[in-house]
């Protein structure tokens, strides 16, 4: 994971999103999993990014000493297959230098990465161009940390106050 943050050039105090192929790996990273995140899983696999407390588990440099975890399904094939066939979580923030825009292609990786990446897994353009919405589910009532790319199935994400509310709604 430290090679991640080098490639990255990414400040070692910002979490890595953890990608897992299925909802029990998800669980098995979590010391607990709130019913707010037990409902939102049913979005996955999609552009939601859920942070549960923290099994012991995941190393420290993965959280950035953190007490809580960013986990993920992704949605595409390749992502899934290359996460079932690894058969353990992946630590995958998106293939770009730290601050740079999110990269859409395997050329748009390439030209940021290049010599810096061992092998680049081109699995076509991004159907959706921005990251994953992050909803922090340890707290009582759930909280958007970042609205990223529409929620799987369309999901409903409103926010007031500093609190949201995500349903599968019209």
């Amino acid at each position: 994971m430290r090679r991640i943050f080098a490639a990255k050039g990414r400040p070692a105090d910002n979490p890595l999103i953890v990608h897992v192929a299925a909802p029990e790996q998800a669980r098995a990273l979590a010391r607990a999993v709130p019913p707010a995140a037990e409902t939102l899983m049913s979005l996955w696999p999609g552009p939601l990014t859920l942070v549960l407390p923290r099994a012991a588990v995941v190393p420290d440099v993965t959280t950035a000493g953190q007490d809580t975890v960013a986990v993920r399904i992704p949605k595409h094939p390749a992502a899934l297959a290359l996460l079932r066939a690894c058969g353990r979580p992946v630590a995958a923030p998106s293939a770009n230098r730290s601050g740079r825009p999110s990269p859409t292609t395997a050329e748009h990786v390439h030209a940021d990465l290049d010599g810096v990446v061992d092998v680049i897994l081109d699995g076509g353009p991004c159907a959706v161009g921005l990251e994953s919405t992050v909803v922090d589910v340890t707290r009582a009532t759930p909280m958007v940390l970042r609205a990223g790319g529409p929620v799987a199935r369309g999901a409903a994400v409103s926010r007031g106050r500093g609190r949201c509310a995500l349903g599968t709604g019209p």
